[in-house]
């Protein structure tokens, strides 16, 4: 076989190499939302994987403020600069959008609504994070906020108004959707690494 005859296939062969590595870099940097059924919740928006997204209340449109420690309980839906998050089956497109955070990282919004997914959560179908410091919530293909709470013993949704009462130092309540406990007594401020809506951060 003469040396020109060899030299078609590897060219060909370094081609096929070179277009493998490029698909392989694209779909790494792919990052998709996805809309789901969730038997407590409804309809939600969920990561390519079938995990729970959540929003931050305290964050406005374009608005980051879960950082830190925050960011480890709470991780950030990131994805690569220049690349564009992609709607899966009954996402809007047009409300996909993305957010620079302080450490320059790209994070995926919704409506202009940062998301993220939460720790706790390990598997495709949990909510756990629902409801979370009466600040964290999923977000429905809207883009409007999910505000059923899950309760943590049977996994079923309420609906009921919540309230609160308390006495000495600490105080406790009950919360349903769109209440709050709060107690009479004093309240010390929460970590506001993990929870940036609590007593005592904003």
């Amino acid at each position: 076989m003469g040396l020109q005859a060899l030299k078609r296939p590897l060219a060909a062969l370094a081609l096929v190499t070179v277009f493998t590595v490029a698909v392989t870099a694209a779909n790494a940097a792919l990052v998709s939302v996805h809309s789901t059924q969730n038997s407590a919740l409804g309809k939600i928006l969920v990561s390519a994987s079938g995990r729970t997204l959540y929003h931050n209340a305290f964050e406005k449109k374009n608005v980051i403020k879960c950082t830190g420690a925050c960011a480890t309980e709470w991780p950030p839906l990131l994805i690569s600069a220049g690349a564009k998050p992609v709607a899966g089956t009954g996402v809007t497109a047009s409300l996909l959008g993305t957010v620079k955070r302080s450490n320059g990282k790209l994070q995926v919004t919704y409506g202009g609504k940062p998301l993220y997914l939460y720790a706790g959560d390990k598997k495709a179908g949990d909510v756990k994070g629902q409801g979370s410091g009466g600040i964290w919530h999923a977000l429905t293909p809207s883009g409007a906020v999910v505000t059923k709470t899950v309760s943590a013993s049977t996994g079923k949704t309420s609906t009921g108004s919540g309230s609160g009462s308390g006495s000495g130092s600490t105080g406790s309540g009950s919360t349903g959707t769109g209440g709050s406990g709060n107690g009479g007594g004093t309240t010390t401020p929460t970590d506001c690494d993990t929870n940036p809506g609590g007593y005592g951060c904003m």
